[in-house]
């Protein structure tokens, strides 16, 4: 079953959400709600990945995550932290988070595979290419979906190498992460051939442009459709978890396809 992890961004300058909790304790009842609303999991972030996106210092990313992991944790809620800086990702572990989310599939930094092994947590290896300043910068591939699938494989062994067992590892595509419209395209089109991993799979299109670029213009925030759309899709190919913003929605819409589905 699509399991549902819920976004919770505690950034000023994510694309669809940033700067939306003026206090850590605000972005803490809105991941309990999230969670009560059906998340199994909640992703926070203090970085914000958007194209484009500037990075954030270490101390300046554990100062807006770790009060909100800490916050979650102690109300019983799952968190998965959203990060690609080892110090971020040992700290969030130690408080409690079960799930690294690390959109450079632990590259960023030589320590990041010895860091996410002695965790203990679940990590996913997300494909991006390039890094988010210049992932858009002319994005080429002569076969996306076989790049992205050699891409994922070898992070895949190379965690395997590192210590980190199959099991505690997820695979994502990067829907949106050094792609054209045509290369997400072909990716949600094929997203049964990453079940060929053989590691969970986890699809994250919410609020993304391919929406306007499908079905045409619409704001961020006016992309719930589109999101649903997306989140069904990926339930459809098999992918054990969707990352949404939506969540009540995304539940319900879920459990319909689930219960009408052939």
């Amino acid at each position: 079953m699509t399991r549902v992890m819920g976004i919770l961004n505690v950034t000023p300058d994510s694309f669809s959400d940033g700067g939306r909790y003026p206090s850590a304790a605000a972005a803490v009842a809105a991941g309990i709600a999230m969670h009560r609303a059906g998340a199994a999991i909640i992703d926070v972030g203090g970085e914000s990945t958007r194209p484009g996106a500037e990075p954030v210092p270490a101390d300046e990313e554990l100062a807006r995550v770790m009060p909100v992991v800490e916050g979650l944790v102690a109300a019983g809620v799952p968190v998965s932290i959203d990060t690609m800086k080892p110090q971020v990702m040992a700290a969030a572990t130690r408080a409690g988070a079960a799930m690294i989310n690390d959109v450079t599939a632990l590259r960023y930094a030589p320590e990041s595979l010895a860091v996410a092994a002695a965790s203990g947590a679940a990590v996913v290896l997300m494909h991006m290419a390039g890094t988010p300043r210049t992932m858009q910068q002319a994005p080429h591939y002569a076969d996306v979906v076989t790049e992205v699938f050699a891409f994922l494989s070898e992070r895949i062994a190379a965690a395997e190498a590192a210590g980190i067992p199959r099991a505690r590892l997820v695979a994502d595509p990067g829907i949106g992460f050094g792609k054209t419209l045509a290369h997400n395209q072909a990716l949600l089109a094929r997203l049964e051939r990453f079940l060929g991993l053989g590691v969970p799979l986890m699809v994250g299109a919410s609020r993304k442009s391919l929406i306007p670029g499908l079905a045409g213009p619409a704001e961020p925030g006016a992309r719930l459709g589109g999101s649903l759309a997306l989140a069904i899709r990926a339930a459809q190919a098999g992918a054990a978890w969707v990352r949404v913003h939506d969540v009540p929605e995304t539940v319900q819409a879920l459990a319909v396809w689930r219960a009408v589905a052939p």
